[in-house]
């Protein structure tokens, strides 16, 4: 795992609200996984970055609950409607070509189990030392 990639998990766990986004493409039968923030500009970033070219992103909290399923980069359903008007304040611009796609927080999925396993790790040494 780079720095890179373990800044970027420290900076979603920052955000305070982590969850897992599923990517589905059109032309791929595996799905690509990501961690990302579920800030409501976040996610509209992430739409609107992988969105185009998705035919389905799923995104998850920690427990698996569903926040926002998309089909072809345009919000499908969305649970808490108050999160889906934030979602589309942000996203609305970015299908429109009136603005860009910010930067994404988010990471490959595998990135961030390894940086899981690391902190496990080192936890784990460091109460083995107090022994």
């Amino acid at each position: 795992m780079n720095e890179e990639q373990k800044k970027m998990v420290e900076d979603i766990m920052d955000s305070g609200r982590m969850g897992y986004a599923y990517v589905s493409l059109p032309d791929h039968e595996e799905r690509q996984e990501y961690l990302l923030s579920l800030l409501p500009e976040n996610l509209a970033n992430f739409i609107g970055t992988f969105g185009i070219g998705a035919r389905e992103i799923t995104v998850t909290d920690m427990l698996d609950r569903l926040v926002v399923n998309t089909k072809m980069g345009f919000l499908d359903t969305c649970p808490d409607q108050n999160l889906c008007r934030e979602i589309v304040s942000y996203l609305a611009p970015i299908q429109m070509g009136m603005t860009r796609a910010g930067e994404v927080l988010a990471v490959n999925r595998d990135a961030a189990n390894q940086y899981f396993a690391e902190e496990d790790q080192a936890v784990t040494m460091a109460e083995c030392q107090m022994m």
